[in-house]
């Protein structure tokens, strides 16, 4: 359990230096809350991004997974739920003690459900919008997830702020 904590505190607090020094050096115009949150979200979704193209291709091979006689899921839905499970407990980390560790004073547990509610309404949120800008508006579906990531990623940092990590009253 000791052994466990010093880790923890080594892992944190190298993350928090370095991205410290990174935004000193490159990136004083930001904020240093807004800095850690951009770094840590974007590295998490780089890495959804990689384990998501490595469960489809290598894992799933681009196959229906048949679970039972009568459930299957298709290859891309458990390529997100592999990644997902990976990157949420690790983006939760990441906010929860680099991004927002000034703000997090109640239990773990209540930030965690905070936490999961706010994804949750990402992924539908993501959705919507992608939904919206290529069958609606008719824009091409590049820049449409691009303009989606921006959107719900701003909506994602207010309300991690404001709500999943709320200081207790």
């Amino acid at each position: 359990m000791i052994l466990l904590r010093k880790l923890h505190l080594t892992t944190k607090n190298l993350i928090i230096n370095l991205l410290d020094y990174i935004h000193n050096i490159f990136f004083r115009f930001l904020p240093i809350k807004t800095f850690r949150y951009a770094s840590c979200g974007g590295g998490v979704a780089v890495l959804n991004i990689f384990i998501y193209f490595i469960s489809y291709n290598f894992i799933f091979k681009k196959k229906i997974i048949q679970i039972t006689e009568t459930l299957a899921v298709t290859p891309h839905i458990g390529a997100f739920i592999v990644a997902f499970l990976i990157t949420f407990p690790l983006g939760f980390y990441l906010n929860m003690y680099v991004v927002f560790s000034q703000q997090a004073n109640r239990k773990r547990r209540i930030h965690l459900f905070r936490y999961f509610l706010v994804v949750l309404l990402c992924i539908l949120l993501n959705y919507i919008f992608i939904k919206f800008f290529v069958e609606e508006l008719h824009f091409y579906p590049t820049p449409s997830a691009l303009l989606t990531t921006i959107l719900v990623s701003i909506f994602s940092y207010v309300l991690q702020q404001v709500f999943s990590f709320k200081k207790k009253m």
